[in-house]
């Protein structure tokens, strides 16, 4: 056997979580074309939709990302009509994320992709939440 077997990507586990979450987004496309958001705006307006009026920070808090990864997005999303940006009353370092009507209403359109995904990708609905279980705890463990 070889010694550096190990090595092979059939026994990583970095491997296939790259290459599921990359077929994952290329899923997504479709959808999120239809309602014009790419898949890192998704994640953005998932976090506005659980929580409006939040501080960048905690955007990127939430979804493991960089100020300076978050701010073009909030941008883009901004020159759409998505969200506003307001500068905190009480520090003005500090920037809160609201939805605009527009920003609110796209979660009408949003709300079918969930089942729309879970269908494309063919996985009965009792392994997708071992999976998603299973992904959550890794993250946490990885967090730590």
């Amino acid at each position: 056997m070889d010694k550096s077997a190990h090595l092979f990507l059939e026994n990583q586990l970095c491997f296939p979580i790259y290459a599921t979450s990359r077929l994952i987004t290329r899923l997504y496309k479709p959808y999120l074309n239809e309602i014009g958001l790419t898949y890192p705006q998704y994640l953005v307006m998932m976090v506005l939709w659980q929580e409006d009026s939040i501080k960048v920070s905690a955007i990127g808090d939430q979804l493991l990302l960089n100020t300076n990864t978050i701010t073009p997005l909030l941008k883009t999303m901004k020159q759409k009509g998505l969200l506003q940006k307001i500068k905190s009353t009480t520090d003005e370092r500090v920037t809160v994320i609201e939805l605009t009507k527009s920003g609110q209403d796209l979660k009408i359109k949003a709300a079918e992709i969930p089942q729309k995904m879970q269908y494309d990708s063919q996985i009965p609905s009792e392994e997708l939440d071992q999976l998603r279980t299973g992904m959550w705890k890794m993250l946490k463990y990885l967090q730590e």
